[in-house]
C-alpha cells in the first residue's frame, strides 16, 4: 500500500512526462512539415499570389531563353547581360501570373483552335515579336508563313536520320518551337486582357482638338528668368517645422512598396604602385630600343613584349587606329618609334612604331583559281602552266573551267583584315598579293596549302594607309601591391567593426565612406561586379550597425569592398530623416521663390524685369505638351508650357511663374500652328492608346502590390 501511495504521489509528474512524450509523438509529422517548408523556402527565388517559384523552375526559364538566344547566334553572355536577362524573365513571369489570374476571374482564355487560327492566318503582329516565329515571316507578303515552318521541320527531320548534326538541329528547333508557342499563348491572353481594358478608354472631339493643339500650336516668348541660385542659401534656411510640414504635404510621394536598406560602404580600387609602373616602364623602354635596332623583326619584338595588340604587318587605314595612336602617326616618319605614353581610357602604357606609310587602293576586285587538290610539286607545275596560258592570251574563265572552277569576281577591302589580331603566314601572303598586284595583272601565289592564281580586275579608292606596330601593355598592380593594399584594408576593417567607426576613421587610412539606399532587386554593391555575396549578407544576415567581412577580388579583381548596414527602412512611408535633404531643398526653393516674387512684384514688362536682375532670353517652339528648356537654369521647366499657352499673343504674363529652379515672367511674341493635317479619328485613337498604357502601368502596379510579390533572387544570383 505504501508503494501504491508513493506512485500516486508521482501522478502530476507522470502526467507531465507522458504529455511531453505524447507531444513529440504527435509533433513529429508536424516537425517534418515545418522542415519541408523551411527547405522549400530555402530553394525559393520568388513568390506571386502565394505561389512559390523554385530556383530550379526559375533556372529552367532562364535556360530556356538562353537556348533561344543561342539559336540566334547570341551566346556567352556577360555578367551584366545575364543580370538583365534574369530581370526580364522575372518581370515577365510576374506579369504573366497576374494576367492569368485576372483572366481566369473574367473567363478569358486562349483555346487551341485560336492558336491554330493565328498561326494559319499569319497576320497577327505578335508573330513578328516572338523569337523563332519571326524567322518565318514571308518577305513578299509580310505575313508569318506556317507552311515554311512545316517544310523546314520536315527537311531537318529527314536529314537528322543520317546526320547527328541535323538531329541536334532538329531537337533545338522543336525545343525553340515549344517556347515560341508558349510565348504566343501568353501574348494572346495579355492582348485579350488589354483589349478588354481598352474598351473602357474613352475620348471625345473636344479632347482630341485640345490634344492636337497641345502638340502643334507653337509659341515664341521673351523669357525673364531669375534662378534660385541667385539667392544665398543663408537667406532661405528652412526650419524643422517647415521641413516637417513639407513632408506631411507630400507624404504619399515617399511611400515605397519594398523594404530598403541604408548602407555605408568602402570600395577601394587597387592600382599599380610607383614600383609597378617603374618596372613596366623599364620593359617598355627595352622594347623601344629593340624596335629601333635591327636585332629582331618588328613582329618578334611586339610578340616578346606581350602586347595586347598583335602586329599583322599589313597597312591599315587611319580609322582602324585608336585615337591616341592615330594622332601620333600623322606626324611620324617611317621607322620612327615613340617614347612610352599612357592611355588613361584603357589604363595602358603604349609604344608605337611607324613601319611605313603608303597610298593604296582601299578596294580590290579579283578572281582566283585555286590548285589545292594535288601534291605541292604538282600544284606548282599546274600554277606555272596556268601562268603560261594567261600570258598566251587564253581567257581566265576558260582556264578555270579546265580545272573545274568558275571564278566569280569578288571585292576585297581593308575591312577584311584591319581589325584582325592574328593572321597566319599564308593568309598574310594572300592579302599582300591582293593589295600589291596592279590592275589587269595575274600572280601565281605559292603557299603551303597549294597554288593560287590571282587576277586583279579592278582597284578603287586610293587612300593613305599605315603599317603600324603597337606595343600595348596594361598598367597592372603586382601581387605584392595587392597584398599590401589588402593588409591595410583588412586592418582598417578589423579596427572599426561598426558603421560609425568605419566612417569616423576612414580618412586616417585614406579611404572614402559612401552612402547608398539599396533594394534586394539590385545585383551588386554600387555597380561593382563580384559583390553578390556582400549583397546577400546585407539582406539575409546583417544587423543594423554591423560591418561585413572584407570582400576581395571584386570588380575586375581590383576592388576591396566592405559594407555596413546603417538602417532598415520597412515598406511603407519613408521616415522624414531619410528624405530630409530633398525636403530641405524644396522648402529652400519655396522661400527663394517668395523672395524673387517680391522683387518682381508689380513688374509689367521684360525691360523692367531685366532691370530687377532677371536674365532675358528668346525661347521658340513652345507647345503645351513639351517642357520649356531654360538656358539660365540649365534645365526644362514644364510649368512654363501651361502658363505660356494660357497667355494671349502679345500679352505679358499676369503672375510670376514658380518653377523648379527659378521664378519667371514672359511676354508672348508670336503663336503659330504647325503645318500638320488634323485627323480627329487618329488623334482619338492615340488618346485612348495613351490612356490604356497609363491604366495598364498603374493597374499592374496595384495588382502586383495586392499579389504580395516576393523577390528572393538575390540569394542565388
Amino acid at each position: 500500500m505504501a508503494a501504491i501511495g508513493k506512485i500516486r504521489s508521482w501522478g502530476p509528474v507522470l502526467v507531465i512526462i507522458l504529455g511531453v512524450v505524447l507531444f513529440f509523438f504527435i509533433a513529429e509529422p508536424f516537425g517534418d512539415f515545418i522542415r519541408s517548408r523551411s527547405a522549400a523556402s530555402g530553394q525559393t527565388v520568388g513568390e506571386v499570389l502565394g505561389e512559390r517559384l523554385s530556383i530550379q523552375e526559375y533556372q529552367n526559364l532562364v535556360d530556356e531563353y538562353q537556348q533561344i538566344l543561342k539559336m540566334q547566334g547570341r551566346d556567352n553572355l556577360g555578367e551584366d547581360e545575364m543580370n538583365s536577362l534574369r530581370d526580364y524573365i522575372w518581370s515577365n513571369y510576374v506579369r504573366n501570373k497576374l494576367v492569368e489570374a485576372e483572366a481566369e476571374k473574367l473567363g478569358i482564355t486562349v483555346t487551341d483552335e485560336e492558336m491554330i487560327n493565328v498561326l494559319q492566318d499569319g497576320t497577327n503582329p505578335v508573330l513578328q515579336q516572338i523569337p523563332l516565329m519571326s524567322e518565318f515571316i514571308n518577305q513578299s507578303t509580310g505575313k508569318f508563313d506556317l507552311s515554311q515552318v512545316n517544310m523546314y521541320r520536315q527537311a531537318v527531320s529527314q536529314a537528322s536520320s543520317n546526320s547527328p548534326q541535323y538531329a541536334e538541329q532538329a531537337a533545338a528547333f522543336e525545343y525553340g518551337w515549344r517556347f515560341a508557342e508558349k510565348t504566343l499563348r501568353q501574348m494572346l491572353l495579355a492582348n485579350k486582357y488589354q483589349a478588354l481594358l481598352g474598351g473602357c478608354m474613352l475620348s471625345n472631339p473636344i479632347q482630341a482638338k485640345a490634344t492636337f493643339d497641345g502638340n502643334n500650336v507653337e509659341s515664341q516668348i521673351l523669357l525673364a528668368a531669375m534662378p534660385y541660385s541667385s539667392i544665398n542659401d543663408n537667406e532661405a534656411e528652412p526650419t524643422e517645422a517647415e521641413i516637417k510640414a513639407k513632408y506631411n504635404e507630400h507624404k504619399n510621394s515617399y511611400k515605397t512598396d519594398d523594404e530598403t536598406r541604408d548602407v555605408k560602404y568602402v570600395a577601394y580600387q587597387v592600382v599599380a604602385s610607383e614600383a609597378d609602373r617603374a618596372e613596366l616602364m623599364a620593359q617598355m623602354m627595352d622594347a623601344v630600343a629593340k624596335l629601333q635596332s635591327d636585332s629582331l623583326t618588328t613582329a618578334e619584338v611586339v610578340r616578346a613584349a606581350q602586347s595586347q595588340t598583335a602586329y599583322i604587318g599589313l597597312p591599315v587605314k587611319r580609322m582602324a587606329l585608336s585615337t591616341d595612336v592615330a594622332v601620333r602617326v600623322d606626324s611620324m616618319r617611317p621607322g620612327q618609334v615613340t617614347e612610352p605614353f599612357e592611355n588613361r581610357s584603357d589604363n595602358t602604357l603604349n609604344v608605337v612604331k611607324l613601319v611605313g606609310r603608303v597610298m593604296q587602293a582601299d578596294s580590290v576586285e579579283f578572281r582566283v583559281i585555286s590548285i589545292m587538290d594535288r601534291p605541292l610539286d604538282a600544284a606548282a607545275k599546274s600554277g606555272d602552266s596556268i601562268m603560261l596560258a594567261v600570258k598566251a592570251g587564253i581567257p581566265f574563265d576558260s582556264i578555270a573551267k579546265n580545272y573545274g572552277q568558275t571564278p566569280e569576281k569578288t571585292w576585297f577591302t581593308s575591312a577584311n583584315y584591319q581589325n584582325q589580331q592574328n593572321i597566319d603566314a599564308d593568309t598574310k601572303a594572300y592579302f599582300e598579293a591582293l593589295l600589291n598586284t596592279p590592275k589587269g595583272e595575274t600572280k601565281n601565289l605559292k603557299l603551303s596549302r597549294g597554288n593560287f592564281i590571282i587576277q586583279v580586275t579592278d582597284r578603287k579608292g586610293d587612300v593613305e594607309k599605315y603599317d603600324v606596330a603597337i606595343i600595348k601593355r596594361p598598367i597592372n598592380f603586382s601581387n605584392d601591391t595587392y597584398t599590401e593594399a589588402f593588409n591595410k584594408f583588412s586592418q582598417y576593417v578589423s579596427e572599426n567593426q561598426t558603421a560609425a567607426g568605419l566612417e569616423e576613421h576612414a580618412a586616417d587610412y585614406g579611404f572614402d565612406v559612401k552612402k547608398r539606399t539599396m533594394t534586394s532587386a539590385e545585383h551588386n554593391i554600387a555597380n561593382i561586379h563580384g559583390t553578390h555575396d556582400a549583397l546577400k549578407w546585407l539582406f539575409d544576415e546583417a544587423k543594423v550597425g554591423q560591418v561585413s567581412q572584407v570582400y576581395d577580388r571584386c570588380g575586375d579583381n581590383d576592388y576591396l569592398v566592405v559594407v555596413a548596414l546603417d538602417k532598415v527602412n520597412p515598406a511603407g512611408y519613408q521616415p522624414l530623416e531619410t528624405v530630409e535633404d530633398a525636403l530641405k531643398q524644396e522648402v529652400m526653393n519655396d522661400k527663394k521663390f517668395a523672395i524673387l516674387a517680391e522683387k518682381l512684384n508689380g513688374v509689367t514688362s521684360i525691360s523692367a524685369a531685366q532691370a530687377a536682375g532677371a536674365k532675358v532670353d528668346t525661347v521658340k517652339f513652345i507647345t503645351f505638351n513639351s517642357p520649356v528648356f531654360v538656358q539660365a537654369v540649365g534645365q526644362p521647366e514644364s510649368v512654363l508650357s501651361g502658363a505660356v499657352v494660357g497667355t494671349e499673343k502679345g500679352q505679358f504674363s499676369k503672375n510670376v511663374v514658380k518653377g523648379k529652379a527659378g521664378a519667371y515672367l514672359f511676354q508672348v511674341l508670336d503663336r503659330t500652328t504647325r503645318d500638320v493635317q488634323y485627323d480627329e479619328a487618329a488623334v482619338q485613337r492615340g488618346i485612348r492608346q495613351t490612356a490604356l498604357q497609363q491604366a495598364l502601368g498603374l493597374g499592374f502596379q496595384i495588382l502586383q502590390n495586392k499579389a504580395k510579390v516576393e523577390d528572393f533572387r538575390y540569394r542565388f544570383f
